[in-house]
């Protein structure tokens, strides 16, 4: 198993404390520094080379996706997973565009945040349910505003349905019992809508979405 190297970024030392007890009980993560402000994460992350950077967006200097958008630009190598109270819709879009590869509520249970730090570990993109159902909605809502609305048009409504429950983290058997449906007719709905939008899974929505202009905050 592959050790991930992580720096925490939050600015009350409380959470801090909660975030690293939790994480260090997982054999396969390796907590390397914390900071409070976004200037240490900053400097933290250039002088530690973390894998993963757990960060809050309201810090005290600077917002957290300010300071993704910059660590991004300078070590784009650095998977980024956001842990916040904010689940307004604006934070989650311009954490993405930021370069974030995760976006989990405080509010979440502890096994979403350990899934998005393995995932952004993984290359993956990480979203709470809750959020990837509003990311798609806001995919699918757009009318004759980009070249791929063509390819969008193409989908049929029961496939805007499969890919809806896709984003909220359904598996193939959970959409089939949702939609009374079978399982080989969901799987061949996936097939389908994945390849008119010529995508490969659900991270790919994400980086689709956000590189052909699909959603603005």
């Amino acid at each position: 198993m592959s050790e991930i190297r992580l720096l925490l970024v939050d600015d009350h030392e409380v959470v801090r404390t909660g975030l690293r007890m939790l994480l260090e009980s997982q054999e396969d993560i390796k907590i390397l520094a914390e900071a409070s402000t976004a200037s240490e994460a900053l400097q933290f992350a250039e002088q530690y080379q973390p894998d993963v950077v757990v960060m809050d967006i309201t810090l005290p200097d600077m917002s957290g996706i300010e300071a993704t958008r910059r660590l991004k630009e300078r070590q784009p190598e650095i998977a980024v997973v956001a842990l916040t109270i904010h689940e307004d819709e604006q934070y989650f879009f311009e954490m993405l565009q930021a370069g974030a590869s995760g976006y989990v509520p405080k509010r979440a249970a502890p096994e979403d945040l350990i899934s998005a730090i393995r995932a952004a570990f993984s290359g993956e993109i990480y979203l709470y349910p809750s959020l990837a159902k509003a990311l798609v909605s806001d995919y699918l809502g757009r009318r004759l505003t980009s070249p791929e609305q063509a390819s969008l048009e193409t989908l049929t409504p029961r496939e805007e349905e499969v890919l809806e429950l896709l984003a909220e983290g359904l598996s193939n058997d959970e959409i089939a019992e949702r939609l009374v449906i079978s399982h080989h007719t969901v799987a061949r709905h996936r097939e389908n809508l994945m390849s008119k939008l010529n995508l490969h899974n659900r991270g790919e929505l994400v980086k689709y979405a956000i590189r052909k202009g699909l959603i603005s905050p």
